[in-house]
């Protein structure tokens, strides 16, 4: 974590680097050569614009998320080199009109990714090259029988989701299956997706 303020950052758990994030030398002192992802969340599009052209040149592998605060600066963000572009105005906006047309939708959601009461969660397992799972279709495999999981999507590693798939559905190495179950049960899933 990076930040200017050493008040605000002795608070943060993680390893973290008191400097201006525009300067190189602060992204240096921070790994970037080596970091897997970094996610841009100051608080002007021009910095997080500047920080993922560093970045990305200092480290042309690395998983850029950045956010941005008009929409004329997602195309800019992704044109120079983010992966994912976070807008927190349009997304309040999509929540605040998903509260009045689908509340219980929203509510539902909100439980089982944040709130913690029930005991469902939302989770994505990689298919291993080596995984029982691997060339089977959810029927076959009788994912929902063996480990209690509900198969919501699979998503290819061209990108492409299949969502709410049928149970003929074949699976393969390197898809992402997100799935919906308890704690236990999508240890159980994780058990079959992983081997490689």
């Amino acid at each position: 974590v990076i930040d200017r303020d050493p008040e605000r950052i002795s608070t943060i758990q993680y390893a973290t680097v008191i400097g201006d994030v525009t300067e190189d030398e602060t992204l240096r002192k921070a790994g970037i050569e080596q970091a897997g992802t970094l996610i841009a969340a100051l608080d002007t599009d021009a910095d997080n614009l500047f920080v993922t052209v560093a970045s990305r040149s200092f480290n042309p592998t690395i998983h850029v998320i950045a956010r941005a605060r008009s929409e004329s600066s997602e195309a800019k963000l992704l044109r120079v080199g983010a992966n994912r572009v976070v807008n927190p105005q349009r997304l309040g906006g999509d929540r605040m009109a998903a509260f009045v047309t689908q509340p219980h939708v929203v509510d539902f959601v909100d439980v089982v990714m944040h709130d913690g009461s029930l005991e469902f969660r939302l989770e994505e397992l990689t298919v291993g090259r080596d995984s029982p799972l691997a060339g089977q279709t959810l029927r076959s495999s009788q994912v929902h029988d063996q480990t209690g999981c509900l198969v919501l999507a699979i998503r290819r590693p061209d990108g492409s989701f299949t969502p709410n798939p049928s149970p003929e559905v074949e699976m393969a190495s390197g898809d992402v299956i997100i799935g919906v179950g308890t704690a236990a049960q999508l240890a159980v899933l994780a058990t079959y997706s992983s081997k490689e």
